[in-house]
């Protein structure tokens, strides 16, 4: 039998981290920009996809619309 979660323990030592916090939100400015560009909408199924890997670059050029599923396939 599994045990339950702790939720509030993976976000303390996880995703509440200075680092994570700073990725998340460069990752929501990316989906944002795409959002204005009238790229992708909300609740569409889509992810904004880096093309190089790196969330800190949010240039038009590295930004791209992908399935769901197609991007959270890549490595």
């Amino acid at each position: 039998m599994a045990t339950a979660r702790n939720y509030a323990k993976e976000y303390r030592d996880y995703q509440g981290t200075p680092t994570q916090l700073k990725r998340r939100a460069e990752r929501n400015a990316a989906r944002r920009k795409m959002e204005a560009a009238g790229r992708v909408h909300k609740g569409d199924g889509k992810d904004v996809d880096h093309k190089n890997h790196r969330t800190s670059d949010n240039s038009r050029s590295n930004l791209r619309v992908m399935s769901r599923s197609a991007n959270r396939s890549r490595q």
